[in-house]
């Protein structure tokens, strides 16, 4: 008799590969993630830097590809800025306190963004306020926003310079796509600005 753990375990492997089979067949999608990888490359070569931003998972994702750039990702080589604003509690307690929870990200970035850096807002729905908020007011200083969503995130793309789709609407999944995407990011962003790795 089949364990239903071991069958449950398949079909969530399953409906992963089926969403990384549907976003490795389409080309536009493709084009966008490297697209983000251009823009981020140019805001850094230009002296700027990448600020990122989302809720739950998505605030976790956006910690990550924040230490894969301050860090390293795939070679030795000199830190790039990118800071998640996530990661200051007083700060997003006492915004959330004193002037609403949308405006969490909105305020650090206004505080930090300089024209010519990038915004990466991170909402699977595409429709958390404060991810929101915080496109518009990238838009408004000159900052480069890139949204990062599911399927049904349509209400962000307008907000945004640049896209990705995850070709998804299940949250798990699409924050899946969006982890495995960004490593592609920071790995062409590291190899455009510093070369190929040298031998090990």
């Amino acid at each position: 008799m089949n364990d239903p753990r071991h069958d449950a375990v398949l079909a969530h492997f399953r409906h992963s590969r089926d969403a990384f089979d549907r976003t490795m067949g389409d080309d536009a999608l493709i084009a966008a993630i490297a697209g983000i990888a251009g823009a981020a490359t140019q805001t850094l070569r230009a002296g700027g830097k990448v600020l990122l931003a989302g809720n739950g998972g998505s605030a976790a994702d956006a910690q990550h590809i924040a230490a894969e750039l301050v860090g390293r990702f795939a070679f030795d080589r000199a830190p790039l800025p990118a800071i998640a604003l996530t990661t200051d509690t007083s700060a997003l307690t006492a915004i959330g306190n004193d002037y609403g929870f949308e405006h969490v990200f909105e305020r650090p970035l206004r505080a930090l963004g300089r024209k010519g850096d990038l915004f990466i807002g991170i909402s699977t729905s595409g429709r958390s306020p404060n991810v929101v908020t915080a496109l518009k007011a990238a838009r408004e200083i000159g900052v480069v926003a890139v949204g990062f969503m599911g399927s049904k995130g349509q209400s962000m793309r307008d907000l945004c310079d640049h896209v990705l789709v995850a070709p998804s609407d299940d949250t798990a999944i699409i924050q899946q796509v969006h982890i495995t995407a960004a490593h592609a990011i920071c790995g062409l962003v590291e190899r455009d600005l510093f070369g190929e790795p040298g031998p090990r």
